[in-house]
């Protein structure tokens, strides 16, 4: 093997463009997280978890049940795949910043005895909730997959869309709690929550348009008048039917910063000022409407 001397080292010099020089000094940065990401995650949960639970990566999320295998494809690629793929076909551009693990217990008892003994709570809802402090969407999967298309849709919010007001976040979440695909996009249906709302309406006790996007989340959530969740939901239904739901959020999400509530986002996609004259006739469409089991 020849070896060079002092005397024979050469030097060579290379001219870099300012662009190639920038590229050398700072690497691309990589979007979203890599397969070592989940592998690395999914050991930690391994350890954490020990048997009876399957471990499947779905991007963005990590679906944990307790329940085999085959048990588990139908929820992971049907319901989490598929709802997370078509809503970024539509709403969102990125991903969680976090990965976030999708917990799907087998039944009641599953779900209330392995959050409180995973998470150190008791869960307040029978059907599933999405918890930021745990990067967690926890689910009592026996109730069926609608309330994790809707908890699906938080944590997209939460990383698209951070100023996104209580009443909009949880319209669009529970516009999908009942959702298929129409045209190759997520479509909402009538749910549960319609004949409710229907018997508030009929009672005169559902507030204004103006009312309900001034709500804070402390009086969405804890000073409901009872139609809180179902007025966000069918406004939402509303202008999906009118091809207006995706319009309304790109305005909305453009100029928050000027109008932090979405009222006057609405207005202009609803192409009116007088809001009282839109909730008689919204009020009179969602009368006529009806709710089967799909």
């Amino acid at each position: 093997m020849k070896l060079y001397t002092q005397e024979t080292w050469s030097l060579i010099r290379l001219r870099l463009e300012p662009k190639a020089l920038d590229s050398l000094a700072r690497p691309a940065a990589r979007q979203g997280f890599s397969p070592a990401d989940y592998a690395q995650h999914v050991l930690a949960l391994r350890a954490r978890i020990g048997k009876g639970f399957t471990v499947r990566v779905e991007p963005p999320f990590v679906v944990v049940r307790d329940l085999p295998a085959a048990a588990m494809a139908h929820q992971s690629e049907d319901t989490v795949r598929w709802a997370a793929t078509k809503l970024k076909q539509d709403f969102f551009t990125s991903d969680p910043a976090s990965v976030l693990d999708v917990w799907l217990f087998k039944n009641a008892a599953s779900y209330e005895a392995n959050t409180l003994a995973l998470f150190g709570e008791r869960p307040t809802t029978p059907y599933g909730f999405y918890s930021p402090a745990h990067k967690a969407l926890i689910m009592n999967i026996s109730t069926g997959g609608g309330t994790l298309v809707h908890e699906i849709v938080h944590p997209f919010v939460e990383a698209n869309f951070p100023a996104c007001p209580a009443w909009f976040n949880e319209g669009l979440g529970s516009l999908y709690e009942q959702a298929g695909e129409e045209s190759g996009h997520i479509h909402g249906y009538t749910n549960w929550r319609l004949p409710g709302l229907q018997k508030a309406i009929v009672a005169g006790k559902v507030p204004s348009f103006r009312v309900l996007t001034k709500t804070t989340a402390e009086e969405f959530y804890n000073e409901d008048p009872g139609s809180n969740y179902g007025q966000a939901r069918y406004l939402c239904y509303y202008l999906q039917e009118q091809g207006l739901l995706v319009r309304f959020y790109k305005d909305f999400h453009a100029r928050v910063a000027e109008d932090p509530t979405g009222f006057a986002a609405l207005k202009r996609v609803l192409a009116t000022e007088d809001m009282d004259g839109f909730k008689k006739r919204w009020e009179t469409w969602v009368l006529a409407l009806s709710f089967s089991q799909r």
